[in-house]
């Protein structure tokens, strides 16, 4: 049997229909429905049991002996949140919570980091996870300090030789793009905002910088199609060398402006593209640059080729956005 955790949302409705086209194991989701239109990333699937966050620990414990890993994929996401208990209690006791639960019953446990953890990037994007490589980044948002508290904690536990489930890894996703992101609102991959935006308006919205060694446009970001994270995922679940908290990206920047660019070719159209003025609530907090060094897991033996950002578009757009049924 197999858990997801978050398995209605984003990156865990696209690993849960992975997981199902194997075939092979029961999968059990994890998570809050609410009362949007989540369920749809859901409606396809074949699931064992769906479950509440609620009851998590209650069904562990009945099922113990047939769980056999844990992909832990929930998480309050929004990088504005303010509300620090809830982030704490979710993002961060739930995470402990599970990660001690793994180590005393030897479940495999991969859970979700995110590269909010390393704040600006001036401490470079090296997925070094000694204690002494995770205290010098320092997170510019809530939602990464809770994600670098939990990455932190468990290289003590590791340093320390403390308990600890038999086959572990920590998935620091960066900005991560493809179907099944529909619900999440303000948190939507750039690739969907601007898709809309020139399906609406005829032109795509970025933001100016305020950094003068950025032009406008010219902000960079690691954007990596889900199905590459998926694929990472499952294959750091499967390789029990690799203990670890690993970078999860393509390697390579790409600016906002190809982005805009492959999504208007993508469409059949010119460019058309408008700079406006950043939120103010983000000007603090905005990395201007991210680019996972994805050298670990291609040591360990992760040789599958990423995803091209103008592939990755153009799939999106072809196979889910400019369909009638836009859900994995």
């Amino acid at each position: 049997m197999i858990i997801v955790t978050g398995g209605a949302g984003f990156i865990g409705s696209n690993l849960i229909k992975e997981l199902e086209e194997r075939r092979d194991k029961e999968i059990v989701l994890c998570d809050y429905l609410g009362g949007d239109e989540k369920w749809k990333n859901i409606a396809k699937r074949e699931l064992a049991e769906i479950i509440s966050p609620d009851v998590l620990f209650d069904y562990l414990n009945d099922h113990a002996k047939d769980v056999e890993t844990i992909f832990h994929m929930g998480a309050i996401s929004a990088t504005t949140e303010r509300n620090a208990d809830q982030i704490v209690s979710t993002n961060i006791q739930l995470t402990m919570n599970l990660w001690n639960w793994c180590s005393k019953n030897g479940t495999t446990l991969i859970y979700a980091s995110s590269a909010a953890t390393y704040g600006d990037g001036g401490n470079g994007f090296n997925d070094d996870d000694s204690t002494h490589g995770l205290a010098k980044l320092q997170p510019l948002n809530l939602y990464g300090w809770s994600k670098h508290t939990v990455d932190r904690r468990i290289a003590q536990i590791v340093q320390e030789k403390g308990p600890q489930p038999p086959h572990w890894a920590g998935l620091k996703f960066f900005n991560v793009y493809g179907p099944n992101e529909y619900h999440k609102s303000g948190q939507l991959s750039v690739v969907l905002k601007n898709y809309r935006e020139i399906s609406n308006t005829g032109k795509a919205l970025l933001f100016r910088s305020n950094d003068p060694e950025y032009a406008d446009g010219e902000q960079k970001r690691d954007f990596i199609w889900v199905g590459d994270c998926v694929n990472m995922a499952l294959w750091l679940s499967e390789n029990s060398s690799g203990k670890g908290i690993y970078n999860v990206g393509t390697g390579k920047a790409r600016t906002f402006k190809e982005l805009a660019s492959a999504v208007f070719k993508g469409m059949d159209l010119e460019n058309n593209i408008e700079f406006i003025e950043m939120p103010e609530i983000l000007q603090k907090h905005y990395q201007y640059f991210t680019e996972a060094n994805i050298s670990r897991i291609r040591a360990l033996g992760y040789q599958t080729p990423t995803t091209e950002l103008e592939d990755g578009i153009k799939q999106y757009l072809q196979n889910y956005l400019m369909t009638a049924d836009s859900y994995a």
